[in-house]
């Protein structure tokens, strides 16, 4: 019985041209308390590859983090093998704003100790007993309010090209290197202020909020559904919409546009761009911001370093990463010091 994914990304192109049938890509997760996750794995990579389903999904005895693709006619039926698991019943599934049949080119569930990093070791805390949950409408209302902090919980190259008006953005490379900066920098004011925060999805958001209850914040609440689930209210509602810039998503699209303006700068001549690439170099991969003039000059590479790498024959790409990882510069984010204009 196959377990495992066992196409190319290439040869998984291949046939959805060929399929030429519509995909949507979405998201979903939920907390709770798994027992065997090694079956429930199998259990859902099993239905999953038979529904064509692509994606990447982590669970753990935490629960579940999903981003999927999934084919238009086989929606209802992914749907209702979700009803049939009972903490994933009704669970809310987040629709991409912007489709693209290839966002996703296999399907990997992957078993982690956790469905989001955090680096802690605290095990004191339940990631159930999370802040209260705040529709678009309730949000917009509570970051009015003078006594209310509002925190982006992502990462620096995330808020770069979009984040809420009025938001604290911390300048941080991983979501565990936040919780401490946030709890540090509001700690005289776990009664008085509304801690209000947001996120891609909600999932980090879920388990902030019960991270900070459990540290002794009175007041936690968090956007519900996330930036995907907020920009889809603001526009089915007619509200005003707070936020500024794209959305950025972990698949092939690297973003959404959420409105049109552009807040953050190409990282190599400082014009405004929010346009996230990967190097090209497969050596360096790093994650930049480049606008269409400084891809053309630097054919799509991060440095002329890269650029004159990636012109050499495959065979002699491959000969110099022979035996050598990855550059840790592929986890640095746009923080490389090729990067005349980084953040």
């Amino acid at each position: 019985m196959q377990l495992y994914n066992k196409l190319s990304a290439k040869e998984r192109a291949i046939l959805i041209d060929e399929a030429g049938t519509d995909r949507l890509t979405l998201s979903f997760y939920k907390y709770a308390h798994i027992g065997n996750i090694q079956i429930f794995r199998n259990h859902l990579f099993i239905h999953w590859d038979t529904l064509e389903v692509l994606g990447r999904i982590y669970v753990a005895k935490e629960g579940i983090n999903a981003q999927l693709s999934v084919p238009a006619p086989n929606f209802e039926e992914f749907k209702k093998h979700l009803d049939s698991i009972s903490f994933l019943e009704n669970v809310r599934l987040n629709i991409a704003r912007e489709q693209d049949a290839k966002s996703f080119l296999k399907l990997k569930v992957k078993i982690r100790n956790k469905i989001v990093a955090d680096g802690l070791n605290d095990t004191t805390f339940d990631v159930t007993n999370k802040g209260v949950h705040v529709d678009a409408q309730k949000f917009n209302k509570l970051i009015e309010d003078p006594n209310t902090v509002l925190v982006d919980m992502r990462n620096h190259y995330e808020s770069e090209i979009g984040h809420f008006k009025g938001a604290v953005t911390p300048d941080v490379d991983t979501f565990r290197d936040s919780l401490d900066i946030i709890e540090e920098d509001l700690k005289d004011h776990k009664e008085d202020k509304k801690l209000v925060m947001y996120c891609t999805g909600g999932i980090r958001c879920e388990k902030a909020s019960a991270y900070y209850k459990h540290k002794g914040f009175k007041n936690v609440f968090q956007l519900e559904g996330g930036i995907i689930e907020y920009a889809r209210q603001v526009e089915t509602q007619g509200l005003e919409n707070k936020f500024l810039g794209k959305n950025f998503v972990f698949d092939h699209r690297r973003a959404e546009r959420i409105t049109e303006d552009v807040i953050s700068s190409c990282h190599q001549c400082g014009k405004p761009c929010d346009t996230h690439v990967n190097c090209e170099n497969e050596a360096c991969h790093l994650l930049f911001i480049q606008c269409e003039e400084c891809a053309k000059a630097l054919e799509r590479c991060c440095s002329t370093e890269c650029m004159e790498i990636n012109r050499l024959p495959d065979e002699e790409q491959k000969a110099l990463r022979k035996g050598k990882g990855n550059s840790n510069k592929i986890f640095k984010k746009g923080r490389s010091e090729a990067l005349k204009y980084k953040k």
